[in-house]
């Protein structure tokens, strides 16, 4: 016998704060060593670098961390508004609301007492019954998470990882080496950052962890490698 089993679209909130987490590294490295790539190219001082490259790390880490938790707030006010209005029709007008639970079924290809099982078993709970309605036919899903904890875990990845690419440049100040080779040293650890933090996108997305690391090296690497030359270009362009 075909066992019946609820139908959940919740995603677990450690995976979805690790895609912040990732993300936040990502864009923090990228627009951090951009900076510091176009800085270079501009053939201005290290200490340019520096102020620079600080002042994204927390202000453009912020705008991001801000964008996140005001895009989760919302999503969850639309969710919690969706949630009221499939309760009062479950309380209303059951009738319909169990027809749309036999098609929803259906689509699966739930067919004769297996088909009534489910409806039955889905329709016998307020809650299970809104959360499949939700799901299935509005495609929502409320993670019962908090949008405060996404935009902390962007604003903090954002800055810790995005800070890789100067550390070569706050180390110059005290270690003659890094003094010596900066630019050089910045880019071998923003690579190996751009590379791990791409595998680890394999956590959520279960893609090949090569690829999916070598695919953040290439694109943080280019956009680098753009910022480089438009900062030789502008410094030639203005002498």
């Amino acid at each position: 016998m075909t066992r019946i089993s609820t139908i959940s679209h919740h995603r677990k909130p450690t995976g979805l704060y690790l895609k912040d987490m990732i993300y936040g590294a990502i864009d923090g490295t990228v627009t951090t060593f951009a900076i510091v790539a176009g800085v270079t190219g501009a053939s201005l001082s290290p200490a340019v670098i520096l102020i620079l490259g600080f002042a994204n790390l927390f202000a453009d880490g912020f705008s991001m961390a801000v964008s996140n938790f005001l895009s989760i707030r919302a999503e969850r006010e639309f969710i919690t508004r969706a949630r009221s209005r499939e309760e009062w029709e479950v309380e209303n007008v059951p009738e319909e609301e169990t027809r749309e639970i036999r098609e929803i079924f259906i689509e699966k290809g739930f067919k004769g007492d297996t088909l009534g099982k489910a409806v039955e078993a889905t329709t016998s709970n307020k809650k299970q019954w809104v959360d499949t309605m939700i799901a299935e036919r509005l495609g929502l899903s409320d993670n019962g998470t908090d949008p405060r904890k996404h935009a902390f875990i962007t604003l903090s990845a954002f800055v810790v990882v995005g800070f890789i690419p100067l550390v070569a440049y706050v180390l110059s100040y005290f270690i003659e080496y890094f003094r010596d080779h900066t630019f050089a040293i910045s880019v071998i650890l923003t690579s190996i950052t751009f590379f791990a933090v791409g595998a680890a996108k394999t956590f959520f997305t279960r893609k090949n962890w090569f690829i999916e690391g070598l695919e953040t090296l290439v694109v943080g690497g280019f956009a680098a490698f753009v910022a480089y030359y438009v900062g030789v270009f502008v410094k030639n362009l203005i002498g």
